[in-house]
């Protein structure tokens, strides 16, 4: 079953990774969602799909009472990120998503109505989240035309959807980079199927350099801490994207 692990922990202000389920099935892929709290408020990061939401529910119990999630945030629409909606809705139907705009007429088949979904304008928005403040930032063609992700002031992480995904063989399924070389090997061909457009790329580049990100948390793979985070924004600024390599 999946874990819960503490990432950063000021007071009334946390972060917390749920991940790496040996359990899971091998025709799925791996998640990581982030559970983030502060004061009276909680908010789950791309909760998932509804076949893993038994194992995130259970995960997130130890470490939360459920009925305390005030908020999803969806990055964008893909099943992997918020099929499993529908589930929260039913431990608490008051849940609130942010996500896309664009996509607040297609996440409603998988649950929720008019009243559930915050939407997210092209340019992104600021959130006082508990007393914290959270920057919603875009990201759009990364790898959804509609697609937003997460920066937190205070805990100067980022949570960065399927930018910095990497699809990790068994064995070397660390939850934190320890080797960049490596890793970004796994990270490459991922991201030169899914990241359709250079422009897009260019910008997310620019636009997230000017964070002061301490930890970079994609929703797959491992999670980007120190240097590690700069030495992907550039790795991925210099890599061509948007091409298919058959056979590679």
């Amino acid at each position: 079953m999946k874990k819960a692990t503490t990432l950063y922990d000021n007071g009334g202000h946390r972060w917390q990774v749920i991940a790496r389920d040996p359990e899971r099935p091998s025709h799925l892929i791996d998640t990581n969602e982030y559970l983030i709290t502060s004061r009276s408020l909680a908010m789950l990061t791309d909760p998932g799909g509804q076949e893993i939401f038994p194992a995130v529910f259970s995960a997130l119990s130890e470490v939360a009472d459920p009925r305390s999630l005030t908020h999803v945030f969806a990055s964008h629409q893909d099943p992997d990120v918020i099929s499993s909606l529908a589930l929260w809705l039913a431990v608490k139907p008051e849940i609130k998503c942010y996500t896309s705009w664009l996509w607040c007429t297609f996440i409603p088949h998988f649950g929720g109505n008019d009243d559930t979904f915050i939407a997210v304008p092209d340019d992104g928005m600021q959130i006082d989240f508990g007393g914290q403040t959270m920057s919603i930032v875009p990201a759009h063609f990364l790898h959804s035309s509609g697609n937003h992700h997460l920066y937190d002031h205070s805990a100067q992480i980022l949570f960065s959807g399927d930018v910095g995904a990497a699809i990790l063989p068994a064995g070397q399924d660390g939850l934190f980079v320890t080797n960049f070389d490596q890793h970004v090997r796994y990270a490459k061909g991922f991201h030169q199927r899914w990241m359709g457009s250079r422009d897009a790329r260019d910008a997310w580049c620019t636009r997230v350099s000017k964070l002061d990100i301490q930890m970079m948390c994609p929703q797959h793979g491992a999670i980007y801490r120190g240097r590690d985070v700069q030495r992907f924004i550039d790795w991925f600024g210099d890599l061509e994207v948007g091409v298919l390599r058959v056979g590679e």
